[in-house]
């Protein structure tokens, strides 16, 4: 994945599209901030996002905040196996992470900006890689028509049975995994 964390701001959703709660100067260096983010890379206990999908008692955490109620929410372990900044205009980190699943970036984003200081939250998020596809992958939608005309869309679809097989091989994986 790769993301842009703004320095300063603390909103209510932890994304710039919440509500700011708070801004704040941010006087931390490029050093800092990269010593910062590095200290994030490991297995980990994280607070998910309390406008996340995860249910509590059948309701989604983010309907709930939609109602103005907030629960407890249950540290879970997540790993960060890699967090790279690729850019780096203070107060904006552009960086790329490679992390477990149920890890929530724009929690990441916060807990960055509360580690330095000065608070923080994720200005965008972009997914470039879910399981075996990668965004290096895919094709406009240009090359998906150009394909049509030329007959050979085949080449851009993944098949039924393709998927099938590889769901059942992880199904298996998981099953071996339980018994060891």
């Amino acid at each position: 994945m790769e993301a842009v964390l703004h320095l300063g701001l603390d909103t209510d959703t932890q994304d710039i599209s919440g509500v700011v709660k708070r801004e704040c100067e941010v006087r931390v260096s490029q050093e800092e901030v990269r010593a910062c983010m590095e200290s994030f890379v490991g297995r980990t206990d994280a607070d998910s996002s309390h406008v996340s999908a995860l249910k509590v008692k059948g309701k989604k955490l983010y309907e709930l905040a939609r109602e103005g109620i907030e629960v407890e929410r249950q540290p879970r372990p997540v790993t960060f196996y890699e967090i790279r900044i690729l850019s780096m205009e203070l107060p904006f980190v552009r960086f790329s992470v490679t992390c477990s699943k149920g890890t929530y970036i724009r929690t990441l984003c916060h807990d960055i900006g509360e580690k330095l200081g000065c608070m923080g939250c994720m200005e965008s998020l972009l997914r470039t890689r879910v399981d075996r596809f990668d965004i290096q992958d895919s094709l406009k939608l240009s090359a998906i028509e150009e394909k049509k005309i030329q007959g050979k869309l085949e080449e851009a679809i993944v098949s039924v049975e393709e998927n099938v097989c590889r769901l059942f091989l992880l199904f298996m994986r998981q099953k071996l995994l339980q018994k060891c």
